[in-house]
């Protein structure tokens, strides 16, 4: 069967999606038990008790737990929606719905003149590798904003501004789909998006921006990349520990400070890199807004102090996005955040316990996930400039043939 423009419709997809997201739904349920500790109480235990507190019309003032900006308060309160259901159950309904809400617009994009269904594919196969951690994190809901905002794209820029807006005030880390903007009107729509929701929520709700002096006392989590000198060191008589820190499992200790510090001039390397390539970029093509916001968030995660697994969501939805233009160069770092999604749910949840202990299955585990992401980064910058800086512009000879072939084609 074929669709509007005889393009066939892939069948192969919703099959797999559906057979994956159910596998999903039964763990977040505990039809089915996941291996590992038990990654559905953030939700029943820390997310329902924020829940609770902003119903009261005030963020969590004293809670260094709550890290995030305030239209995250939106995505807690959504289970108010389905007040047919229990809170946490209401939470895995939603975050299933935006994790269909995704498919759809990927696949709906797939199918259009000069994409392709590689997109989809990238988003229904890497999403289940995490495992039931998808749906017992909100960044699912955040990732299919900042999805909708890069489809939109190019024809609709006032549109793709605010959703990043909204976007960025869900989450932070949405601002930097406008890496690779070029019209003004997307960055103003974003603007006023920002503005004027941080109006609203200063102005109805005490302790909107408490979160920015609680992200300032993070230390080295884990996962990252900076960890890896600490679990390490660990085995060469160094005395710090693992705690849970600031909601979340930090190293405490000497030269912990200096790590942290390390990886925030890391962070500012790649925001240095990412503006020379700005100022550098010469050829704009459909697929460079999709792809400079990949490898803009995929550099800032894998330079981050924090790097926990539902951060991989994000990285899958931006690398589906890029994979749905055909001319898009980025199918390698693409498939390298994939792989990195499976070495992820082995860290955690299933043997989390050994990356905590830093023994050699845990550091076997945290090297492979950090070092496909670091070697993804690079990989994608280099892409991403040879695209759009090295690469010479076409011809007008070449260019005059293929709009001569694109009007001979039926």
């Amino acid at each position: 069967m074929t669709g509007a423009r005889g393009t066939r419709l892939p069948y192969g997809l919703p099959a797999v999606w559906g057979l994956t997201r159910l596998a999903l739904l039964l763990f977040v349920f505990k039809v089915f038990l996941f291996p590992g500790p038990d990654v559905t109480t953030d939700v029943s235990v820390i997310y329902q008790g924020w829940y609770d507190v902003l119903r009261t019309g005030t963020f969590p003032l004293d809670d260094v737990t709550w890290q995030y900006p305030p239209a995250a308060a939106l995505a807690i309160l959504s289970p108010a929606l389905l007040p047919f259901l229990d809170y946490a159950s209401a939470f895995f309904v939603l975050a299933f719905l935006a994790d269909l809400l995704v498919f759809c617009l990927l696949q709906y994009a797939g199918l259009r003149p000069g994409k392709s269904p590689r997109g989809a594919w990238v988003w229904v196969v890497g999403v289940p590798l995490l495992g039931p951690t998808v749906y017992a994190r909100y960044d699912v809901m955040v990732t299919a904003v900042a999805v909708a905002a890069l489809l939109a794209g190019a024809r609709h820029p006032r549109v793709m501004g605010a959703l990043a807006g909204l976007g960025a005030l869900l989450k932070v880390w949405p601002v930097l789909l406008l890496v690779g903007v070029r019209k003004g009107a997307a960055w103003a729509s974003a603007a006023v998006t920002v503005a004027v929701t941080a109006v609203l929520f200063t102005a109805a709700m005490p302790g909107a921006f408490a979160f920015l002096t609680f992200q300032r006392e993070r230390g080295t989590e884990v996962e990252s990349l900076g960890s890896l000198v600490f679990h390490v060191a660990r085995h060469f008589g160094w005395d710090g520990e693992v705690v849970l820190n600031y909601g979340s499992v930090e190293f405490v200790g000497k030269y912990v400070d200096v790590v942290s510090t390390a990886a925030l001039g890391l962070t500012a390397v790649a925001f240095g890199w990412l503006l020379l390539w700005r100022l550098s970029a010469r050829h704009f093509l459909p697929h460079t807004l999709a792809d400079a916001a990949f490898v803009a968030v995929l550099m800032f995660t894998a330079t981050s102090r924090v790097i926990s697994p539902q951060y991989l969501v994000w990285l899958v939805g931006l690398a589906a996005v890029s994979l749905c233009f055909r001319g898009s160069r980025m199918a390698l770092p693409a498939g390298l955040v994939v792989a990195a999604c499976l070495v992820t749910v082995l860290e955690f949840p299933v043997w989390f316990d050994h990356v905590v202990l830093s023994d050699a299955l845990g550091l076997t585990l945290l090297f492979a996930r950090n070092g496909l992401l670091v070697l993804a980064a690079l990989l994608a910058a280099r892409e991403l400039w040879r695209g759009t800086v090295s690469q010479p512009a076409p011809t007008v000879p070449a260019q005059a043939a293929r709009t001569k072939e694109t009007l001979a084609s039926p």
